[in-house]
């Protein structure tokens, strides 16, 4: 199971690999209902195939149980109440990974020591498991790097690890 917040979602549908991510993942995708009313709320290009995916069920909808830990989080992190309720979800529901681009989310999954990824993360690991090729993925990666909010030691970390990758599997 993993739950997203918007931006992973978002940054995964404008650089064409959300559908890849759909089409293989085995759990359940899950975003809170905030999440889903950030993403009607946009109505761009990109969240079309999201919407497409919620009428499909494919990502799900759960609604957080406890506002207090939500609200709580939103003033401790300084994060949107779409990311706080993805991290109380995910705790609610025992997920095994959160999906955030937000920096200050980021920050608060590494003080409650639960385990995230990001959109190049994805990226990386759709390179990794064959299902996009280094080329393709850099130039993922270049999208990536116009629409999100990415140092560029993370940028160059990443290419270091997509060059590394050789047919499917990293070079060792």
């Amino acid at each position: 199971m993993i739950v997203f917040d918007s931006s992973t979602l978002i940054l995964l549908a404008k650089i064409d690999l959300l559908n890849l991510f759909v089409s293989h993942f085995q759990g359940d995708i899950i975003i809170p209902w905030e999440v889903k009313e950030e993403i009607y709320k946009k109505r761009a290009t990109e969240t079309l195939l999201i919407e497409e995916f919620i009428k499909e069920r494919k990502i799900k909808i759960n609604k957080v149980q406890n506002k207090d830990q939500t609200d709580k989080l939103i003033t401790d992190f300084h994060i949107d109440k779409g990311e706080a309720e993805a991290i109380v979800l995910a705790i609610q529901k025992g997920a095994g990974i959160i999906a955030t681009d937000d920096r200050n989310a980021i920050k608060a999954c590494k003080l409650l020591r639960l385990d995230f990824v990001t959109a190049i993360t994805f990226l990386i690991r759709a390179c990794e498991k064959g299902l996009i090729d280094r080329d393709r993925a850099i130039q993922k990666l270049k999208k990536l790097q116009l629409y999100g909010r990415y140092s560029n030691e993370i940028i160059n970390d990443a290419i270091e690890k997509i060059q590394g990758v050789s047919n499917g599997y990293k070079d060792t």
